[in-house]
């Protein structure tokens, strides 16, 4: 029988609750920012020190039922957290990061100070409340929970997004300022110099042609290879087929450095250096293991009972393959291409050494080359940067759709 007593002890303020989830959130980010503290010295270390202490004691202190002490506890650890908050940024240079550190304190001490004092936690913790006050509370903990849960996540989220965005608006920051100076200031005055030069220099349209050149070949002969070795991994027992599948997992487990030599010696033999050719042929190998566990993944998912229907309508096992097939793997094999084309286009160590010839550079190799021992064009790379971004982009934008189809079908099996 449940009686009311064990009614009341199920019950505990969403803000309670969800206030302690956030001070551990809190209490790990200022461990991890008492680094930058450590750096600069100063009295900012003291005070993250004290901060991150307060914050604990907050975590042991939370209000609890009928103990009005507790949360003026509480109120008190909150206070003093946002005066320390407030007080660090006093001896702190007024900048975005700053002020995101800051906030770290200062949100939990305001959140303590407006949570704690609110209706609901003030009524839970001077008195025993009854009943029907405890089955509100309840419903209105689970009409609060999704929304504040919500809102934690997408705060996170943003964080995440901000450290993805940070870098490109810099390089952007960069691209458009006059001079060439590497930290640029956001807020202007812009310049659209640096992308007119690039896009009027003609090294960087050859740079941009070569590496097209060699990232379509890539991948039209990677899936060329690949898709049936894939399928025939996927279908077909045969002497050596484990042994051959542990090998291409085998090779990847070794950097890609350790064949330069060999890959050379051979180019060399053969006359494939500064050609593109020579370095379709060198990137099919080396992203052929991967393209073709990719495809075999994808494969075991389409049923094999598609394939019996069709070689009973008549059907020959090559119709089967390009009829049935192929047409239910599209998606994957658009992952598998696009990750042979990003292989292609931004890989360098090999394309350096295969080309000697301004000529044959790709635009790894060529974006390189802009950076001398004398002085370095910081505003022209990082338009060439952009610009070198963007058909990737582009491809990500278009193919989004059957990225995610590939993606998550070919990690699914039956």
């Amino acid at each position: 029988m449940i009686t009311e007593s064990t009614v009341r002890s199920w019950y505990t303020p969403i803000e309670v609750t969800t206030l302690r989830r956030w001070l551990i959130v809190s209490f790990l980010v200022n461990v991890l920012l008492l680094t930058v503290d450590v750096l600069r010295g100063g009295q900012g270390l003291a005070l993250g020190l004290l901060g991150l202490g307060l914050i604990g004691l907050l975590l042991n202190t939370l209000p609890q039922e009928a103990d009005p002490r507790s949360s003026n506890i509480s109120l008190l650890l909150g206070g003093g957290l946002l005066l320390v908050g407030l007080v660090r940024l006093v001896f702190t240079p007024m900048s975005a990061f700053d002020l995101w550190m800051q906030a770290w304190l200062v949100g939990p001490g305001a959140l303590t100070l407006i949570w704690v004092s609110s209706r609901p936690v003030t009524a839970w913790t001077s008195r025993n409340l009854s009943l029907s006050a405890v089955e509100y509370g309840l419903a209105r903990n689970q009409r609060l929970e999704g929304r504040l849960r919500s809102f934690g996540a997408h705060l996170v989220l943003l964080h995440f997004v901000a450290l993805t965005l940070l870098p490109l608006i810099w390089i952007l920051d960069i691209a458009l300022s006059p001079g060439n100076a590497l930290g640029g200031s956001l807020g202007g005055p812009y310049t659209g110099e640096h992308f007119s030069k690039m896009l009027g220099s003609e090294s960087f349209w050859t740079w941009m042609r070569n590496s097209l050149i060699v990232s379509i070949g890539t991948t039209l002969l990677g899936l060329v290879v690949a898709i049936p070795a894939g399928y025939a991994f996927s279908r077909y027992k045969f002497t050596g087929r484990d042994a051959s599948m542990f090998a291409f997992l085998l090779v990847q487990m070794f950097p890609g450095i350790i064949i330069l030599v060999p890959y050379f010696l051979v180019m060399k033999t053969l006359g494939l250096l500064n050609s593109h050719l020579g370095l379709i042929l060198a990137y099919c190998v080396t992203a052929l293991p991967l393209c073709v566990w990719m495809l075999k993944g994808f494969f075991d998912t389409v049923p094999r009972e598609l394939e019996e229907a069709a070689l009973l309508d008549g059907c020959n096992q090559f119709q089967v393959f390009t009829k049935v097939v192929l047409p239910l793997s599209l998606p994957a094999v658009a992952v598998t291409a696009l990750f042979s084309f990003l292989a292609a286009w931004n890989e360098f160590l090999l394309a350096l050494t295969f080309n000697t010839s301004n000529d044959m550079y790709t635009l790894p190799v060529g974006l390189a080359s802009m950076i001398s021992s004398t002085g370095q064009a910081w505003g022209d790379f990082a338009a060439a940067s952009l610009l070198v971004s963007l058909p990737v982009a582009l491809l990500f934008l278009f193919f989004q759709k059957f990225l995610i189809e590939g993606l998550s079908a070919g990690g699914v099996k039956g």
